[in-house]
């Protein structure tokens, strides 16, 4: 496995892990949750009035603290005690009021070194021979839950199994935690973390009770990034704006130069529709090769948020921040109306269905961002003309 610097919470290495961001904290040495209050409201509102469910379903965009959420409750789960029949001379134990578990915990520090024997982490896992991570989650992933509850039930304690994420189990992997969803042991409680809860069988979705994060607000990202080590965090508006709320998001624009690539992007598209052939080829050859594969993934999802924005604008809904000098009167001039948003929605989900294709085929990436700055500069004319 490829080394990574330990955390100063005393994390040994793992090696790659699947379920870390790039460029990111792992969700289990994220201490903090920003901008998500209710939902750790109202599980801890279900916790102290004894109205806990054994499965949870962790839903929301990609990179809003869904995994971070899962671990904190899974801390907070081992490190409270079971009470049986009330505490001392049977008064009611004190409610918590919060997750937050200390960083000198011996739960968080067996955590955070994933050493703590009552937590089992499912994931896709690392395959050394073909130096990649696997696509799904297997069943034998799954399978490993059996001896899991087996070993871990010997304290009598809880046990807390995060599945992340749930979207990416095959079938078989599906049916086989369904078993244990339909007949969990006693004190165990799993944590699925899940992006499209809608790719999920609906009879796992049926045994589970849903926690829905939201976007986090530009103060809030701002917050997180700052948290993560980010020197972006002055620039949270922006980011919020282009990564829709998601800190994963945000982190990943920052370390690929995602702003300064947007503004680029608005740059070349403020000549439409006289388009700059020069500006465009520019554009194009710097996703090419393997060295920027990133770069390419990049521009294909910027392109796409200025169309998304584009059509937002002429739909009544211009952007409230600016994502780049001069958005806003750019994306005024090229949609000013519902007929022009109509014809940006279509142009963005054709381009989008094409990416797709492009990059199933292996189709060249510059060929491919080419085709699409002639087709936005043509919807452009044709606007214009109208």
């Amino acid at each position: 496995m490829s080394p990574r610097s330990p955390s100063a919470l005393g994390e040994i290495d793992m090696g790659p892990e699947a379920d870390c961001a790039p460029g990111a904290p792992h969700p289990r040495q994220t201490a903090t949750l920003f901008g998500q209050n209710l939902a750790e409201e109202s599980f801890l509102d279900a916790f102290n009035s004894n109205r806990m469910h054994h499965a949870w379903l962790i839903t929301g965009p990609r990179g809003v603290g869904k995994a971070t959420l899962a671990w904190r409750i899974a801390r907070f789960l081992l490190a409270q005690p079971i009470e049986e029949g009330g505490g001392l001379f049977g008064e009611a134990p004190s409610a918590p009021d919060t997750l937050e578990l200390g960083h000198e915990h011996p739960v968080y520090r067996r955590s955070a070194q994933l050493a703590e024997p009552r937590l089992c982490l499912i994931r896709r896992e690392w395959d050394d021979k073909k130096s990649r991570f696997g696509t799904v989650i297997s069943v034998e992933e799954v399978r490993k839950l059996n001896s899991f509850f087996h070993m871990s039930a010997t304290d009598g304690g809880r046990r807390v199994v995060i599945v992340d994420s749930a979207d990416e189990m095959n079938v078989s992997a599906a049916n086989a935690l369904l078993k244990t969803l339909e007949e969990p042991p006693k004190h165990a409680f799993l944590l699925l973390v899940s992006h499209q809860p809608s790719r999920l069988l609906p009879t796992i979705r049926s045994r589970c009770r849903e926690l829905r994060l939201g976007p986090l607000s530009p103060e809030d990202l701002g917050r997180a990034l700052d948290a993560a080590g980010s020197n972006a965090a002055d620039r949270s508006d922006a980011l919020a704006e282009l990564s829709a709320g998601s800190v994963g998001e945000a982190l990943r624009l920052t370390n690929l130069g995602g702003l300064e690539a947007y503004h680029d992007i608005v740059a070349l598209f403020a000549t439409l529709p006289r388009l700059d052939r020069s500006q465009a080829l520019k554009l194009a050859e710097a996703c090419v090769g393997a060295a920027n594969s990133d770069r390419y993934e990049l521009t294909l999802g910027l392109i796409d948020r200025f169309l998304t924005r584009l059509a937002r604008t002429g739909a009544g809904h211009p952007p409230i921040v600016e994502a780049a000098p001069g958005e806003a009167a750019l994306m005024l001039r090229l949609s000013p109306d519902t007929y022009a948003a109509r014809d940006w929605a279509v142009l963005q989900q054709e381009l989008s269905a094409r990416a797709q294709h492009a990059k199933a085929v292996n189709l060249d990436p510059a060929a491919l961002i080419l085709d699409m700055v002639f087709k936005i500069n043509d919807t452009a004319s044709r606007i214009a003309r109208e």
